[in-house]
């Protein structure tokens, strides 16, 4: 029998029971509140932290799983979980662990549903806290319910969408930089009341749009047009410190009065006002950019297949150098895209994500509040050392809604990712869909539609579709001619013809093709290798027979004697792929052509090229090498190699390996036989005609100067493209540029 005291203690005990079953059984509600923190590369991953019993506390590996993870990504707002992390990936949280040996199916509406030890029980430490990867994308209709009383640090803010709704006067301008503030809520589209709205929060939502920055605008006509529109507003104020990555990771604020119309008091609906990019404002005239010089960036990107993603690399002492990525995170990586013209990062990269870089780590342990003009102002550890290049950071920006997309398409392919081209173009006052002209189509036309359409590089550029049924009422030529550099946002950038479409094969089975690849290989030549093998060799005609052959001597070794001899500048070349993917031939292997007298296949018809030119540019001597063998000589620590040529095997480069082709092989020369003494430049080029995309093709090119004085050569100050300041690289012809396209 029980004691009275012991009795009231089980009724207390019962009721605390039913109570907390009662909240998290009642749709909608719940005993606890949950939160992402700690050290975040995106804005919805994080260590799961939980809120009960007015305080907040973490959550132990112990048993978690990806169930688990996927009842909080659901209660948090989002679709679903990519994955969870264990041992504090995200660093360790305060506080009480609240929970431990978490059983989860998956179907839970919250995590206190799922089996644990239950609430404070727990045998783990700090080091042990959970984190959580969400999928980005919210749940229609999610309604964020806050159910605890605030505390100190409060809630983060948590809805279904935002976006900021343009006039009708501002409709049409692209992108849409102005406009009412909105969030989405329970299915519902809520303006956000502008009493205790700050220039923080501003920032934070211009950010998330793609913006560097917010401006003042005219409140007038807002005001004029708030008073006529209907007003719904939503129920909270909104915190932001002016550096988060996302509106998810404000605060949420004081809740706003639902009564009525004075639901805003004195305030209005919020207005956003946004300066966009250099790259998305509306263009200045020719005359001023030609007047005027933009200044050296000492901050860009590199290796990223869209606009406003790459790795970072930033300009020290006039050489371009790569950032380490210990403690990279969203601040560093929303600095540097606010640099560049872009908004917040919506992903802070590591471990050489979007490919490795080469030359110098110049910055490691990068430390910003946010705040910062550059990068380059940011605290980090001057001493970069035991960086290596495997921890290149790399950032992925948020960048306004151009529409680009939406002028392009891919028709007829086996998936998403290939097919043929077609172009909305303008025909008779009305927009028609058409395809474009396969005459000179190559790589760097592809590489600008995969861009254009978030499809990443291209991996193929087809002059010929007719495998790709597509619908035959868009099989019209709508654009001809056209010449892409490769930088262009837009097909429509590119040079092609006006009006006039000339096409003498037309289009249908002739309409230019792509396909498209997530990663991209990214050949570089090691400059003190070459630097440091070259040689001079005078050699017999007789001895050059197979050479001859394969056009690798000068024009006037045709008409020589056969007992004349031949000069040589020799070096050896050692090709790294410090891309995403391996490097293959763009021939397939039944089409490659056999040399007998050497014995091997060529896979690529000019696999590098070999100039020497005169100061002022001019080429006095050439060499070139077909790609007789793509090869993986040697790899880096722990990874396999996986081609060779032997028994006619499968040719490439690895990511991580590289090809070497030592002096001592033929055609691996500029025959030089008639250049007289003088001072030179000696120039390498890689894949030359583009006929395999690469992520990066500037460092591509190398160049050396070269003195010779008829007996003796010496070579210098060899360069990659790319990896020293705009200065420097006006002193060398061709560094900047591949200018050997013979496409």
């Amino acid at each position: 029998m029980l004691r009275p005291f012991a009795f009231h203690y089980f009724l207390l005990a019962l009721l605390c029971m039913w109570v907390l079953c009662k909240a998290q059984s009642e749709p909608g509600t719940s005993a606890i509140q949950l939160r992402l923190a700690g050290d975040k590369r995106k804005h919805y991953e994080g260590r799961v932290e939980v809120f009960y019993n007015g305080e907040w506390g973490t959550v132990c590996d112990d048993d978690f799983s990806i169930y688990a993870a996927q009842v909080v990504c659901r209660e948090l707002g989002f679709v679903d979980a990519e994955s969870w992390l264990p041992s504090a990936k995200y660093g360790q949280g305060e506080g009480r662990i609240w929970l431990d040996n978490v059983h989860c199916t998956g179907g839970e509406k919250s995590l206190a549903q799922c089996d644990s030890n239950g609430f404070g029980v727990s045998d783990c430490k700090h080091s042990e806290d959970v984190g959580v990867v969400c999928n980005q994308k919210r749940i229609p209709g999610f309604k964020f319910i806050r159910n605890q009383a605030n505390s100190e640090e409060g809630f983060n803010v948590q809805v279904e969408d935002v976006r900021i709704r343009a006039t009708y006067s501002h409709r049409k301008r692209i992108p849409i930089t102005e406009g009412f503030l909105e969030v989405k809520d329970g299915g519902k589209w809520r303006q956000i009341c502008s009493e205790e709205w700050t220039e923080m929060n501003t920032r934070v939502i211009c950010g998330m749009y793609g913006f560097p920055g917010e401006k003042r605008f005219n409140a007038r006509p807002y005001k004029l047009l708030a008073k006529r529109r209907k007003k719904n507003y939503w129920g909270f104020s909104v915190n932001c410190t002016g550096n988060e990555a996302n509106l998810s990771d404000c605060k949420l604020g004081n809740d706003i009065d639902q009564k009525g119309n004075n639901t805003c008091g004195k305030g209005m609906p919020v207005v956003i006002s946004c300066v966009p990019g250099r790259a998305f404002a509306p263009s200045v005239s020719v005359g001023f950019r030609k007047a005027y010089r933009v200044e050296q960036p000492l901050v860009r990107l590199r290796g990223g297949a869209m606009i406003g993603e790459g790795r970072v690399e930033v300009l020290k002492n006039g050489e371009w150098g790569t950032v380490c990525d210990d403690n990279w995170d969203l601040k560093a990586a929303t600095v540097v895209c606010r640099e560049l013209g872009f908004g917040s990062a919506k992903e802070a990269l590591t471990g050489a994500r979007l490919g490795q870089g080469i030359g110098p780590v110049h910055m490691n342990e990068v430390q910003c509040s946010g705040f910062e003009k550059s990068l380059t102002e940011c605290h980090f550890n001057r001493e970069s050392l035991g960086c290596s290049h495997e921890e290149d950071a790399a950032v992925r920006c948020n960048i306004p809604a151009m529409g680009f997309q939406n002028r392009l398409r891919l028709s007829g392919g086996r998936n998403p990712y290939e097919g043929r081209v077609q172009v909305l173009a303008e025909r008779n006052g009305s927009l028609v869909w058409g395809t474009v002209c396969s005459d000179s189509w190559g790589t760097m036309e592809a590489m600008v539609v995969c861009r254009q359409l978030g499809l990443g590089f291209a991996s193929h550029a087809f002059q010929e579709t007719w495998y790709w049924e597509g619908d035959s009422s868009s099989d019209a030529v709508v654009m001809s001619g056209v010449r892409c550099s490769g930088t262009e946002l837009t097909l429509d950038q590119c040079l092609h013809h006006g009006k006039h479409i000339d096409c003498p094969k037309g289009g249908g089975r002739f309409a230019a093709g792509v396909s498209c690849t997530q990663t991209a290989p990214d050949l570089v030549l090691n400059a003190q290798v070459v630097e440091q093998t070259t040689y001079l060799e005078d050699r017999p005609m007789y001895a050059l027979q197979c050479a001859h052959e394969e056009n690798c001597l000068s024009s006037s070794a045709y008409t020589a004697d056969s007992t004349s001899y031949r000069r040589l500048l020799r070096f050896s070349s050692q090709i790294h792929n410090n891309g995403q993917s391996d490097f293959r031939p763009r021939a397939a292997h039944h089409s490659w052509v056999w040399h007998e007298c050497h014995r091997h296949y060529h896979s690529m018809e000019v696999f590098t090229h070999y100039d020497l030119m005169s100061l002022n540019g001019t080429k006095v001597a050439e060499g070139h090498k077909a790609s007789f063998c793509l090869e993986d000589s040697h790899c880096d620590e722990g990874i396999q190699k996986r081609y060779e040529c032997a028994n006619f095997g499968a040719q490439g480069i690895t990511v991580g390996c590289w090809d070497t082709y030592r002096h001592d092989i033929d055609c691996q020369w500029i025959d030089i036989t008639d250049v007289k003494p003088g001072d030179y430049i000696f120039r390498v080029v890689i894949n030359p005609n583009y006929e395999v995309a690469e992520s990066d093709f500037t460092n591509n090119v190398m160049t050396c100067s070269s003195r010779y004085d008829g007996q003796r050569i010496w070579t210098y100050n060899c360069r990659i493209g790319g990896t020293v300041s705009s200065e420097a690289e006006e002193t060398f012809p061709g560094l900047l540029t591949n200018q050997l396209s013979h496409r």
